[in-house]
């Protein structure tokens, strides 16, 4: 684990906080290991519904430490414990909310295209300056940037290290509502704790399939209608709609 990793249980919502402003945030391996295994962690306990990623005012994460990362690195691959994360990341099972203020460079950035929900107040600048020191782009962003926002602009962002705002990254998708900095904290927390108020079992599906690989339209069709049907017959579905008919009696009366 790690001191600069701060793990937090606010209901049934896990925060995972960054805590390193002395350094921007930035990350190495240890603190890598630790958010991993917090996202594995949360994503097998059921009272768990929703993770949460924050930083620092003034710095979601600078990127990666490049002492240790280049430690890690020696061996020619990004190393273990970070693709560990990303691989953790990428494959959670409950909905991912963030919330970014400041900085938000190279891994700081990246990681916000694995996100469902990302906040980002109006001082806050996305960069990837991968291709400036040499190297390529690194989570899964050279498939997941041009989805999300076109090949132009991802080129932009991943090749020639772009600095986005806050509204240009609002605009390409990377963010999903600007708040001020004051209110970053509980607009984000807000989000998770209505994420988590949901129905769980209908909202990791839903996730699924926003995030399930393309195919044709009929095959996405029949993939959702399978899962609509097994849906139905849940008893996580028959609560729910007993009360909505039970709160829809009531407006009625």
């Amino acid at each position: 684990m790690s001191e600069h990793i701060i793990i937090e249980r606010i209901k049934s919502v896990q925060v995972i906080r960054i805590a390193r402003p002395e350094k921007k945030n930035a990350l190495t391996r240890a603190m890598y290991a630790a958010m991993a295994e917090a996202l594995r962690t949360g994503d097998s306990d059921e009272t768990i519904r929703v993770h949460v990623f924050l930083g620092q005012p003034g710095a979601f994460c600078a990127g990666n430490d490049m002492q240790d990362f280049m430690v890690a690195a020696s061996g020619g691959s990004l190393g273990a414990e970070i693709l560990d994360f990303l691989h953790a990341l990428s494959t959670a099972k409950k909905p991912v909310v963030s919330g970014v203020d400041g900085l938000a460079i190279g891994i700081g950035t990246t990681m916000h295209l694995h996100c469902d929900l990302t906040f980002a107040t109006p001082q806050s600048l996305f960069r990837t300056p991968f291709v400036d020191l040499g190297l390529v782009p690194e989570a899964g962003s050279s498939l997941l940037a041009p989805r999300l926002m076109g090949h132009q602009k991802a080129f932009a962002l991943l090749a020639l290290g772009e600095g986005f705002s806050a509204d240009a990254a609002k605009e390409a998708g990377i963010v999903y509502r600007i708040v001020e900095p004051a209110e970053l904290e509980s607009a984000v927390l807000e989000a998770a704790q209505a994420i988590a108020a949901r129905p769980p079992e209908a909202m990791q599906i839903t996730k699924a399939l926003l995030r399930g690989p393309d195919e044709p339209v009929s095959e996405r069709i029949a993939r959702e209608a399978k899962h609509f049907g097994e849906r139905l017959t849940s008893q996580e579905a028959r609560e729910a709609v007993m009360a909505f008919l039970t709160k829809g009696k009531a407006v009625r009366q």
